[in-house]
């Protein structure tokens, strides 16, 4: 189980690291091509979601990693889940059903961090 979690906590701290940090340093014209929803969102709540995405990868790593506090993983996995539900509904608000196929994926693995770290840890 130990071994499940580093490696499902690891690749969603990869990628929330990388999102998040796009969403903090860049502004709308370059975060557009890829998130065509930046033009609905304000930038103050991207950078919000960026700063949140950039703290849960941390959460999902450096609690464990250390022995402080490592109920902050379980908190930072269910702060994912609820961040994909809020990027699905999203998406199928503006129309964009064919686009949640990452949002389902990211959605999925941070179910699967949060059961086994209720599990492991």
């Amino acid at each position: 189980m130990e071994i499940s979690y580093w490696v499902v906590a690891a690749l969603l701290a990869l990628m929330y690291l990388y999102s998040g940090g796009k969403k903090v340093a860049q502004d709308k014209e370059r975060l557009r091509p890829m998130m065509g929803w930046v033009d609905t969102v304000p930038m103050p709540y991207v950078r919000g979601i960026g700063t949140l995405e950039l703290l849960g990868a941390a959460g999902l790593v450096l609690p464990p990693l250390t022995g402080i506090a490592p109920w902050l993983a379980l908190a930072a996995a269910i702060g994912f889940v609820l961040l994909q539900i809020g990027g699905i509904t999203l998406h199928l608000s503006r129309g964009e059903a064919r686009l949640i196929g990452l949002n389902v994926v990211l959605l999925a693995a941070a179910v699967a961090a949060a059961w086994l770290a209720t599990v492991w840890l």
